[in-house]
């Protein structure tokens, strides 16, 4: 009698729970946190076992206190995953077609403005890979970056290959913190952004590929790093890295992006 009342929305119910869990192992397995993502799991079924298998009113009554205070500790402990999770599924391509849909999206560049942002940080990337002057360049896109602005110095100038280049010039008080691009403007440079603890990344690659990696999982900012060892021109975006750029496909990666 119970197969046969089992309908469509019990297995719409189960293929959703398993999609949130799927993420949900997802998002632990990336934060290095499978552990606890494990320990909720074993604690969630001890607890559907006791209050609805078994029916311990007293033991399932002070389980489900736990289960609820347990909710909001496990808010706190990972607000950054969370925050992040959120973020990425704002972000999602669907997500964001979606929403120019509905609301039009005026932080977009311009076409006819492309040109102005792209080529004098491609211009300088090449030149200063030439010379093997480390740099790392943060573009800012829909998310805002003050915070980040904020750590650094101010300069509100236009976007110029010269002043790039002498920003990261060696012996700039400035050359050792990140340049923030927004607006079609270069706001701040020596910024500190935050260090990806990924232990995927290779271990050749230094501090600004980590803090490029870094701004990229909290933002969906651009982030241009050129190596002072090899002098190779590496991009972040989507927390991802797309290694050992020619001019060409830096300036591609850059219009598709931005565009």
């Amino acid at each position: 009698m119970l197969f046969f009342e089992f309908g469509i929305k019990d297995i719409v119910d189960i293929v959703l729970v398993a999609i949130m869990l799927f993420y949900a192992y997802r998002l632990m397995k990336d934060s290095r946190s499978l552990n606890v993502f494990i320990g909720i799991l074993v604690f969630i079924v001890l607890w559907l076992i006791v209050s609805q298998v078994l029916q311990m009113k007293l033991l399932g009554s002070i389980m489900d206190k736990v289960l609820s205070v347990g909710v909001i500790g496990l808010v706190i402990l990972f607000q950054d995953d969370i925050r992040k999770f959120l973020f990425n599924l704002g972000a999602h391509q669907r997500v964001r077609a979606l929403r120019r849909l509905i609301v039009s999206d005026d932080k977009a560049l311009e076409k006819a403005h492309l040109k102005q942002v792209i080529m004098p940080v491609v211009m300088a990337c090449m030149s200063m890979s030439k010379k093997k002057i480390g740099a790392l360049i943060v573009i800012q896109r829909a998310t805002p970056l003050d915070d980040i602005i904020s750590t650094g110095e101010v300069i509100n100038a236009d976007i110029n290959q010269r002043l790039i280049e002498n920003i990261f010039f060696k012996n700039s008080p400035l050359h050792d913190g990140a340049m923030i691009i927004a607006k079609e403007h270069i706001k701040a440079a020596g910024c500190i952004l935050p260090v990806s603890h990924n232990l995927d990344i290779p271990k050749e690659f230094g501090l600004r590929h980590r803090a490029a990696l870094g701004i990229t999982q909290e933002s969906d900012g651009i982030a241009v790093v050129v190596s002072e060892e090899t002098g190779s021109i590496s991009i972040a975006i989507h927390s991802k890295f797309h290694l050992r750029l020619s001019a060409e496909k830096l300036e591609s990666i850059l219009t598709s992006e931005l565009a």
